[in-house]
């Protein structure tokens, strides 16, 4: 018969106010970073991509550029080339028009824009679907811009009910 040997295995003993720590060593990195982070983002640091929704180019997105001073905002250019994809949230964000002149499609209403103005997607516990429409020969283009914590505490849905023609041309996807 063998001889069994035992083994006490000591486990690590949690420091005393270990998660108030890690709050109080997050909050500075914030505040570091506050001073010392990123405060202009350059056009040419940021690539167009070709997605569901359409054309865009993001220039705030928390998970993939944490070097930036804010981290609660969603900002992004839309180049509407003829039509974007269509799709629905609970609304409650800004859209400014950078170039050219086209409409929304909210809710089955036609909202006609130009350069200059801004689009204000309503908030609706229902949802505010919605598709965007180039309307001249030039390129249109909008930045949105979507505050986070709002968008993500009136439990936003993102539902997507069409593709762009981009898209589907690109991926074969409807």
């Amino acid at each position: 018969m063998t001889e069994m040997e035992r083994v006490r295995v000591h486990e690590r003993e949690t420091m005393p106010g270990a998660d108030y720590e890690r709050v109080y060593s997050r909050r500075a990195a914030f505040i570091e970073l506050g001073k010392n982070g990123v405060v202009v983002i350059k056009e040419s640091d940021r690539d167009w991509e070709i997605a569901r929704q359409g054309h865009l180019k993001f220039y705030l997105l928390p998970w993939a550029y944490p070097e930036t001073v804010l981290h609660n905002w969603y900002v992004f250019v839309h180049d509407v080339r003829k039509e974007t994809g269509k799709h629905r949230h609970q609304g409650g964000l800004v859209l400014f028009v950078v170039s050219g002149k086209g409409a929304t499609e909210v809710n089955g209403e036609i909202v006609e824009w130009e350069e200059g103005d801004c689009i204000l997607l309503p908030l609706s516990p229902e949802g505010v679907e919605h598709v965007h429409f180039n309307r001249g020969d030039t390129p249109a283009m909008w930045l949105a811009f979507i505050y986070r914590p709002m968008f993500d505490h009136v439990a936003s849905e993102l539902t997507q009910t069409k593709v762009s023609p981009q898209f589907e041309q690109m991926t074969g996807s409807r």
